[in-house]
């Protein structure tokens, strides 16, 4: 797996793209898988700070559960059809770490946003595949990145 340092000294554009379509919106979805295999699909704000994506989550949430029964996810920013033509979409794919030591962290976010949170679950995310998708005139443009595989650009009308 790749942190996102890695991921974005490899590919800085698309990363700085991903970035952004996260930041346009905090609100992010996030799917992991239940005990059963289904999934399920939940709200959470990504925070992409010192290197790495992360994302707190309430104590003993269900997806906080999921998470660390199983640590596969996927990250989608938030859109619409008119946001999709604007400003484009980002995905992330991945495994995220349960993180216990979280005193860094927490310090870091509040010098940031001035919250403290009682307490949360917080994760790490690593990567495996980012995903930028434009529009360009009536052409969708998906650029995708792969771990250990580089990236490839598709262009479809």
């Amino acid at each position: 797996m790749a942190t996102w340092a890695e991921f974005a000294a490899e590919q800085p554009d698309m990363a700085a793209f991903v970035e952004a379509r996260f930041a346009a919106d905090r609100h992010a979805l996030l799917a992991t898988l239940r005990k059963d295999g289904s999934p399920r699909i939940s709200g959470v704000e990504p925070d992409f700070t010192r290197g790495q994506v992360w994302a707190g989550m309430m104590h003993d949430s269900l997806k906080s559960k999921d998470l660390r029964r199983d640590p596969r996810f996927a990250l989608h920013c938030m859109s619409t059809t008119a946001s999709v033509q604007e400003a484009g979409d980002a995905k992330i794919s991945g495994t995220a770490e349960f993180w216990t030591d979280q005193a860094d962290y927490l310090k870091d976010l509040f010098d940031r946003t001035g919250w403290n949170p009682d307490e949360l679950d917080l994760f790490r995310f690593d990567v495996t595949e980012v995903v930028q998708l434009t529009t360009e005139g009536d052409e969708m443009v998906v650029l995708s990145w792969h771990e250990g595989r580089g990236t490839r650009r598709v262009v479809k009308k």
